[in-house]
């Protein structure tokens, strides 16, 4: 498999304004040197505890944030330094799938005008061919043509979502950035959604970035996962092998929380102490070592690096080193 995204040292600083002159007095690191790659036609899970930077991190490397420090590779072009004009080209090939279907959809907007707007933007079309393949786009994910003329109010939730992922979809982009798509639905509805997504993935060849902080979802969609923690990337695995033997002591809280039925009593559960650090004064050394139950001298003193201890396993932990 070809890399189709590589993330580069990315880092993502939100400026604190303090005192009547609004000075800048500090700021919170909600990406903070974050390295992966995204390969064509993969599924990667993102997960961690609300506020570890996972939404931030997707806005960053579609460049609706601009980044502190870092580098974004999409198709091998650095679109991270690039002014607006010569983006514009690129953001065809990357869209976004929103976590609330009903805010991020116009109120004021037919079906029909918001799925045609892309076209609109990128010049691309006549404006019949344009209503024909947003009537088109609305029966793939799976909802009547006939729909196109009601307004986003007359839609439940899961519909609204559905009309999300055409309108990610009409441009036939090669990378999606999923931002929590389901954690606003019924249960009932997500696992609609999630076989959606993945029959779409196999139609468009779509590669996903999937957003999300429930563990049972990234399992049964990923590929691969990566679990944040304040920021930063703790460990990247295999899904598998991931779920099976988690490496970094966060991870393994993380999953002992997972309710699993099993023989012979549950799973022993991890409880973490205290709370996450701010992100605007993060702890020195290991972002996690005021919770972790085998903290070291050095994890106070040395931020350790995401590093290979095994094929295709990457882990930021001074255990394995």
């Amino acid at each position: 498999m070809e890399e189709l995204l590589t993330v580069k040292n990315l880092k993502k600083y939100f400026p604190i304004k303090k005192g009547i002159l609004n000075r800048e007095g500090g700021s919170v690191k909600a990406v903070d040197d974050v390295s992966f790659s995204l390969f064509e036609g993969e599924t990667l899970g993102l997960v961690g505890e609300s506020g570890c930077g996972k939404s931030t991190l997707g806005r960053t490397i579609l460049q609706l944030f601009k980044p502190t420090e870092g580098e974004v590779l999409f198709k091998g072009n650095n679109i991270s330094n690039m002014s607006f004009k010569d983006l514009r080209p690129h953001r065809k090939d990357m869209q976004m799938i929103f976590q609330d279907p009903y805010s991020s959809l116009n109120s004021r907007k037919t079906i029909k005008s918001i799925l045609m707007e892309p076209y609109k933007i990128h010049s691309l079309y006549t404006n019949k061919e344009r209503e024909e393949k947003a009537e088109g786009m609305l029966e793939k994910v799976g909802l009547n043509r006939l729909f196109a003329n009601r307004y986003p109010h007359e839609f439940s939730g899961g519909q609204r979502q559905r009309i999300g992922i055409a309108r990610a979809l009409m441009l036939e982009p090669d990378l999606i950035i999923a931002d929590e798509p389901v954690s606003a639905l019924d249960v009932s509805v997500q696992a609609q959604v999630l076989n959606l997504m993945r029959d779409l993935q196999e139609e468009f060849n779509l590669t996903y970035l999937f957003i999300a902080h429930d563990l049972s979802v990234v399992k049964h969609f990923s590929t691969r996962v990566g679990v944040m923690y304040l920021g930063r990337m703790v460990e990247l695995s295999d899904k598998d092998n991931l779920y099976k033997e988690p490496l970094h002591p966060y991870t393994q809280a993380l999953l002992s929380a997972v309710p699993i039925p099993k023989i012979g009593g549950a799973r022993e559960r991890i409880i973490l102490k205290g709370d996450v650090p701010s992100p605007d004064n993060p702890p020195t050394g290991c972002a996690f070592h005021t919770r972790c139950a085998q903290c070291m001298k050095i994890c106070k003193e040395e931020r350790p690096q995401l590093k290979e201890v095994a094929e295709g396993r990457f882990v930021a932990c001074h255990l394995y080193e």
